[in-house]
C-alpha cells in the first residue's frame, strides 16, 4: 500500500485532500527554439506545479543503456582496434600496369615505305594515376626513340577528365595528344590486378609489324641463273626488221572523244614497241610524231607492283610477269597499251609474211573500220504542256536563248486594225448558260481571237473579258502541226470549240459582210448562204399598213399617234439598230414577235424606259395575246 509521502497518510479515498494553493494544472512545455533551431527540453515540473522526482535521461544515454550488455555475466566488452589508414601512395607504391601497344606513323617523302609501325609500352602508375609512353630503343633505326610521353596525368577528353586504370583494356584504341595507340596486350601483373577489380579483359591481339623493317630482314641479293636466250643473237638476226600495224583508238564514248588512227611499230631486235600518230591536213592538232616512244611494254604486272611509280622509275623484270611479244599483235583483235585500247585493222606485207613463216597464220585480211555517217536525227519536240502558243514554246527547243517566232510583217501591215466581230451563244446543258451572249473578235493581222461577254444586269454572271488575245487550235489537230481557226471558219451557224467550250455563231457585223464580199473565195458555199439569209432578214421591210386600213382600223390610228407622241418627246435611243438586231436574234422564225420574258430582258439590257406611262401603253398596244409582243412597232417609237 502506497502512502502519501507528504502527509504520512495512505493514498486512499478519503485519506487525501486537495491542495487549494495549486492553480496551474497545464503540461510543461517540452519544445523550444535556440538560435533559430528547434530544441527538445525534458519537463522538470508535472501537472499542478509539483516537481518531478524521476531522474531525466537523454536519448543518447537511453540508447547506451539499451545496448549495454550485463557486465556481471560477460565482463567488460573489449573495443575492436581501429583499422589502420594506409594512403594510396603507400598502398600502390611501385605498382605499375604495363600495356603493349603500337601506333601508325605516315611517311610522306619516301618511295620505299608509305607508313611506319612503331611499337611502344604504356605504363600506368597506380599511386598517382599518372601514365607514360616509352618506345623501346632500336639500334641504328634513325628515329628518336625512348620516352615519347613523360610521366604525367593524361587528359581523356576536352572536358578535363583524365585516364583511369578502369579505361584501359586489351584490344582498344586510346588517343593521347592527337595520336591513336592500339593496345594489344598486357603483362601478368596487370591482368591479375584488373581481373581482381572485376574488369573483364578482351582477348590479346597480335602485335603489328613494320613492313619496311620486315623487308630489311630479307637478304639483299638474289642470284638468278641466266637463261639460254641469247640477246646478241636476236639483235644480229632481226636487226632493222620491224612489224608495222595500223590501228585505231575509238574514244567516241567519252565527252569530246573521237576516233583516231595510229601506226604501231614492233621491233623484233629487242621486242620494243613504238606508237606513231597519223596526222592529216587541217586536223587542228600539234605535229607531235610519237604518242609513245620506243620501249618495252609490260603485259602482266606483279600484284604488288600495281602502285609502282612509273612516271619517275623504269619498270624492270622484277615488277613484270609477262611482256608484250609479236604473237600478241594480231589483225582484228583489240590491244590495251597504257590504258588505251587499240584495234588493229591492217598490217604491211612484211608483217603478213613474218606471221605466215613464224606462227603459220596466213589469213590476215584488212578490216574496214570506216564508219558511215548516221542519218540525221529528227528533232522531236516535247509534248505540249498547254501554256502559251505551240510556236512560242517550241523556240526553247531550237536554241539555247529562245527567240520570238517570226511574224508575217506584210500581213500585219495590210490587216492592221482590222477586226471581225461575231455574236455567239454558248452551247451548254446548263439552263443559266442558254441566254448568255458573247462577242468574238478575230484580228486579221495576227489570227488571234478574243471573247467578250456583255454584262447583263441581275443575271448573276459577271461579264467582261472571257478570253484574252490568243490563237485557238481546231479540235482534232495534232500538237506537232496545229491548225488554228481562220476567218473562213466563222459564219452564221458555225460551231466554234474554244478550249472545251462550244459556241454557236448567231450574227456578224457589217465589217464581216464587207470582208466576205471581197474575199468570197475563202469561204464555203454554206458560209455565204448563211450570210445571205441574214442580209435578207435585215432588209425585209417592217409590216406597213396602207392608208385605207389605217382609216378603217381605229386601233392602228391610235398606235401611230402614240408612236409619234413618243418620238416628239425625244425618246430616241442611240442603240436602235442594236436593239433591232437583238430582237431578230431571238426571233429565229422571223415572225416579228418575241415572248414577253425575252422582250423585257432585252429592254433591261439596253436600259429602255419601260416604266414610263407612254411606253407602257405602247407595250400594251404591241402585245399579241398574253405571251407575244410585236417588236417592229416598238422599235419605231425610238427613232426620229
Amino acid at each position: 500500500m502506497m502512502s502519501n509521502p507528504l502527509h504520512g497518510l495512505p493514498f486512499l479515498p478519503g485519506m487525501s485532500f486537495k491542495d487549494s494553493t495549486k492553480t496551474a494544472f497545464h503540461r510543461s512545455q517540452t519544445l523550444g527554439y535556440r538560435n533559430g533551431y528547434a530544441v527538445v527540453r525534458h519537463p522538470t515540473v508535472g501537472i499542478g506545479g509539483d516537481r518531478l522526482q524521476v531522474s531525466q535521461l537523454s536519448q543518447a544515454e537511453m540508447d547506451k543503456l539499451a545496448s549495454k550488455a550485463p557486465v556481471l555475466t560477460y565482463g567488460q566488452p573489449k573495443q575492436a582496434p581501429r583499422a589502420e589508414f594506409i594512403p594510396a601512395y603507400v598502398a600502390f607504391d611501385k605498382k605499375v600496369l604495363k600495356f603493349d601497344a603500337y601506333f601508325q606513323e605516315d611517311v610522306p617523302l619516301s618511295t620505299e615505305e608509305h607508313y611506319r609501325i612503331r611499337q611502344v609500352n604504356i605504363y600506368y602508375y597506380l599511386e598517382d594515376d599518372s601514365m607514360s609512353v616509352i618506345e623501346p630503343v632500336v639500334e641504328n633505326s634513325g628515329i628518336p626513340q625512348g620516352k615519347l610521353i613523360k610521366r604525367q596525368r593524361l587528359a581523356k577528353n576536352d572536358r578535363g577528365d583524365h585516364y583511369h586504370w578502369k579505361d584501359l583494356n586489351r584490344g582498344i584504341n586510346i588517343t593521347i595528344y592527337g595520336r591513336t595507340f592500339r593496345v594489344v596486350d598486357c603483362d601478368k601483373f596487370t591482368q591479375v590486378f584488373l581481373e581482381s577489380q572485376g574488369i573483364e579483359l578482351n582477348p590479346p591481339e597480335k602485335m603489328a609489324l613494320d613492313p619496311y623493317t620486315e623487308l630489311r630482314k630479307q637478304p639483299l641479293r638474289k642470284y638468278v641463273t641466266p637463261t639460254d636466250f641469247d640477246q646478241l643473237k636476236q639483235f644480229l638476226t632481226f636487226d632493222k626488221q620491224v612489224l608495222r600495224f595500223y590501228a585505231i583508238w575509238d574514244d567516241t564514248d567519252s565527252m569530246f572523244g573521237e576516233c583516231r588512227t595510229y601506226i604501231i611499230h614492233y621491233y623484233l631486235m629487242d621486242d620494243t614497241v613504238e606508237i606513231r600518230e597519223v596526222h592529216e591536213r587541217n586536223d587542228g592538232r600539234d605535229p607531235f610524231p610519237l604518242l609513245m616512244s620506243r620501249q618495252r611494254m609490260p603485259k602482266v604486272l606483279v600484284e604488288n607492283a600495281k602502285n609502282f611509280p612509273r612516271c619517275v622509275l623504269e619498270i624492270s623484270d622484277k615488277e613484270v610477269l609477262e611482256w608484250y611479244t609479236a604473237k600478241d599483235f594480231i589483225v582484228g583483235k583489240p590491244l590495251t597499251i597504257l590504258g588505251r585500247t587499240f584495234f588493229i585493222y591492217d598490217c604491211d606485207p612484211f608483217t603478213r609474211q613474218y606471221y605466215k613463216e613464224k606462227f603459220g597464220i596466213s589469213d590476215l585480211p584488212r578490216i574496214d573500220v570506216s564508219k558511215k555517217e548516221p542519218p540525221p536525227v529528227k528533232q522531236e519536240l516535247p509534248p505540249y504542256n498547254g501554256f502559251g502558243l505551240v510556236e512560242d514554246s517550241a523556240q526553247n527547243c531550237f536554241a539555247l536563248i529562245p527567240k520570238a517566232p517570226k511574224k508575217d510583217v506584210i500581213k500585219m501591215l495590210m490587216n492592221e486594225n482590222k477586226v471581225l466581230r461575231y455574236l455567239a451563244a454558248l452551247e451548254s446543258p446548263i439552263p443559266e448558260d442558254k441566254d448568255r451572249r458573247f462577242v468574238f473578235s478575230y484580228f486579221l493581222a495576227t489570227d488571234m481571237i478574243s471573247i467578250f461577254e456583255p454584262p447583263v444586269r441581275n443575271s448573276g454572271i459577271i461579264g467582261g473579258k472571257y478570253l484574252g488575245r490568243t490563237k485557238v487550235v481546231k479540235p482534232g489537230s495534232s500538237v506537232e502541226n496545229p491548225i488554228y481557226y481562220g476567218p473562213s471558219d466563222f459564219f452564221i451557224g458555225a460551231v466554234i470549240e474554244v478550249f472545251g467550250h462550244r459556241f454557236v455563231i448567231l450574227d456578224t457585223d457589217n465589217c464581216v459582210l464587207k470582208y466576205m464580199e471581197s474575199n468570197a473565195a475563202q469561204y464555203s458555199p454554206e458560209a455565204l448562204l448563211s450570210v445571205q439569209s441574214r442580209v435578207r432578214k435585215q432588209e425585209a421591210p417592217a409590216p406597213e399598213l396602207d392608208n385605207q386600213q389605217m382609216e378603217e382600223d381605229p386601233g392602228v390610228q391610235e398606235l401611230e399617234a402614240l408612236i409619234d407622241t413618243i418620238q416628239r418627246q425625244g425618246k430616241d435611243h442611240p442603240c436602235r439598230d442594236n436593239i433591232r438586231k437583238m430582237f431578230q436574234i431571238y426571233d429565229k422564225e422571223a415572225s416579228g414577235h418575241v415572248d414577253r420574258e425575252t422582250f423585257f430582258k432585252i429592254c433591261d439590257s439596253f436600259h429602255l424606259p419601260v416604266d414610263d406611262s407612254l411606253v407602257k401603253e405602247l407595250i400594251r398596244m404591241c402585245s399579241h395575246g398574253e405571251d407575244k409582243i410585236d417588236y417592229y412597232n416598238f422599235v419605231r417609237a425610238f427613232s426620229n
